[in-house]
């Protein structure tokens, strides 16, 4: 099993395994603006407050507007597979509010847990037009966290 460290070598380098790359990925557009995510199971640990699911997800953002757009907040709405949720809001991704240039892409790997083997994740990106920083929101597709031993999966 890959560690974090095996699959983030920084914050800004993207590592996206071969073997997820052939796999289809979710996929929303909105606004011109195509939101792809590789969600990857890493592993499980014991911890202090009982085992854990640790999973990573790999995002591609792709600018398909002739306008430039800037990623300013994300929302991200997690629901484990016994109905729990966690909310999780803030600036920028990564520590980062990236430029996207018309037709270009900016692309993430990230990190998740939960206390249960399954669980779907949902979200989306407040961004702003450069030329007239008007806002707006482009969804992130509902994605899927289930080991790879599980025998159903939720999405």
């Amino acid at each position: 099993m890959k560690t974090f460290s095996q699959i983030f070598k920084s914050a800004n380098e993207f590592l996206i395994p071969n073997e997820l790359l052939q796999q289809k990925p979710y996929v929303a557009i909105t606004n011109d603006i195509e939101v792809s995510v590789w969600p990857e199971f890493v592993d499980n640990k014991i911890s202090q407050i009982g085992e854990l699911f640790i999973w990573a997800y790999h995002v591609r953002i792709k600018n398909k507007s002739t306008e430039s757009i800037k990623l300013l907040s994300r929302y991200w709405r997690i629901v484990d597979e016994c109905g729990n949720v966690q909310e999780i809001e803030g600036e920028g991704v990564v520590g980062e509010k990236p430029l996207i240039l018309p037709n270009g892409a900016y692309q993430y790997s990230s990190g998740v847990h939960l206390k249960y083997p399954s669980g779907i994740m949902s979200g989306k990106y407040r961004m702003e037009k450069i030329l007239n920083k008007e806002t707006f929101e482009i969804k992130i597709p509902n994605f899927s966290l289930d080991i790879p031993s599980s025998k159903t999966v939720l999405n």
